[in-house]
């Protein structure tokens, strides 16, 4: 967490309208540009300690590595992202594509990436999606980048295929698969976390003396943020910092400052 300038930092969302080559993609290459500087500009005057780049709009995902337009199109807005802010910055390429993400991440100067799946594997609408963090990391060293890896433990949108603890998910994500930070969404896109999991990563990861942070991923609100931010490290904010709080709308500037505000 040293790439941020405090101890409980708010990463916002850029989330990309349809990149082409996706079903929604409308044509117009300048729009998603424009769009892209619009928010980031909105969620850095608003206060927030990073931003992550995300291919949202890119249903259905691919599970794992996406298609080389995909990556040229995402480095091509990352480095524009570069260019426009002067907080940490960081990249999620959906489903599940992290050693593009860390690639992207490195070339362009980013803090961090998100990754949903770093270890065992999980049942998605994309089928079953695995954890890469064997190439992840082994990647990360090939290219003598210092970017950070934000893991997801039970990500939003799938099922575990099979029962573990909790305990044991904590420990194989962190000490066997090195991840740098502990990533706890709810079900879904916008959804809140369950406090009473959220209250045991954190346990664990205590229990287990592991020097990493814990995020909440999902659901975050300035209503929710004092209590939940007392328990977590930080947040990936992103629905809640739209206009009407509708995840697909422009950053609203004034939602970003009242989350900030209620940041302890």
């Amino acid at each position: 967490m040293d790439v941020f300038s405090t101890e409980t930092p708010i990463i916002g969302m850029v989330h990309l309208p349809p990149l082409p080559g996706a079903p929604g993609f409308d044509g117009d290459r300048t729009a998603i540009r424009d769009r892209l500087s619009q928010d980031a500009n909105a969620l850095e005057a608003g206060g927030v300690d990073g931003i992550m780049l995300e291919n949202f709009g890119d249903t259905p995902f691919y599970p794992d590595r996406v298609p080389r337009h995909v990556v040229a199109d995402i480095a091509a807005l990352t480095e524009t992202l570069s260019d426009q802010v002067s907080i940490p910055f960081g990249v999620n390429i959906l489903r599940n594509d992290v050693q593009s993400a860390l690639g992207i991440a490195a070339a362009t100067g980013g803090a961090f990436v998100r990754v949903n799946v770093h270890t065992g594997a999980r049942l998605t609408d994309q089928g079953i999606v695995e954890g890469m963090a064997h190439e992840t990391l082994r990647l990360r060293d090939r290219l003598d980048a210092d970017v950070t890896v934000l893991a997801d433990i039970d990500v939003k949108h799938s099922a575990p295929l099979a029962d573990r603890t909790l305990e044991a998910t904590v420990g194989d994500l962190v000490e066997r698969g090195g991840a740098d930070g502990v990533v706890v969404s709810g079900t879904g896109t916008g959804a809140a976390v369950d406090t009473t999991v959220l209250d045991r990563v954190v346990e664990c990861r205590d229990d287990h003396r592991f020097d990493v942070p814990v995020l909440l991923g999902s659901g975050v609100t300035a209503e929710t943020a004092p209590d939940l931010l007392s328990i977590a490290d930080g947040a990936i904010v992103g629905t809640a910092l739209k206009r009407n709080g509708e995840t697909t709308a422009p950053v609203d500037e004034g939602a970003v400052e009242r989350l900030v505000a209620s940041v302890p």
